[in-house]
């Protein structure tokens, strides 16, 4: 298993790469970096789409047609919608969310950004999400990347990961903490 997550990795780098070196020529970097960051959430949001990607039974044209489809109704730039369809021509698909990743990677490096992993309990307003990403910056004293996601399950608050620090900021991780003390106590 190890030896295959390695590889998608491994390939996922070479397309990004790949793909950066296209955008950079073109000074579409920003434009591709937000086309890469619709399709991340595209593929969170809709099961269906998230199959299509994975799906070993379609064909090649059959995912080319059907990525071309959506990347055609999102907008998305010539670079993006050519780079998806070599993407499923070669059939790589399935690796795209791990391009995707490896693509905002080398941006934020090439940028000096450090990235910022944000689980929160609900949605943050756009007022929220540029509070917190100043708050983070001063913390960090550089560019700082905020990726917002949502889970409700963590009741309030948000849990914020950068690098390998984490700060747990959730009621669900307080409560976790509560409960732990009160088995030392009994």
């Amino acid at each position: 298993m190890a030896a295959e997550s390695t590889g998608v990795s491994g390939l996922a780098e070479r397309y990004a790469a790949a793909l950066f070196e296209l955008a950079d020529e073109q000074h579409a970097l920003d434009e591709t970096a937000d086309n890469l960051r619709e399709v991340r959430a595209m593929l969170a949001e809709s099961a269906d789409l998230d199959r299509l990607v994975r799906s070993p039974v379609l064909s090649r044209a059959e995912q080319g047609k059907a990525i071309g489809a959506v990347a055609e109704q999102a907008r998305l730039s010539a670079l993006t919608r050519g780079f998806l369809g070599v993407v499923a021509r070669n059939r790589r698909l399935f690796a795209v969310p791990a391009m995707i990743e490896a693509f905002l990677a080398q941006l934020a490096e090439r940028r000096g950004e450090v990235t910022a992993e944000v689980t929160a309990a609900q949605e943050l307003s756009q007022a929220q999400q540029d509070a917190l990403g100043e708050q983070l910056r001063r913390v960090v004293g550089g560019r700082v990347a905020v990726n917002v996601k949502v889970d409700g399950s963590l009741l309030g608050g948000m849990i914020v990961k950068i690098g390998s620090r984490m700060i747990d900021g959730s009621v669900k991780g307080q409560l976790q903490r509560l409960q732990l003390s009160m088995k030392g106590v009994g």
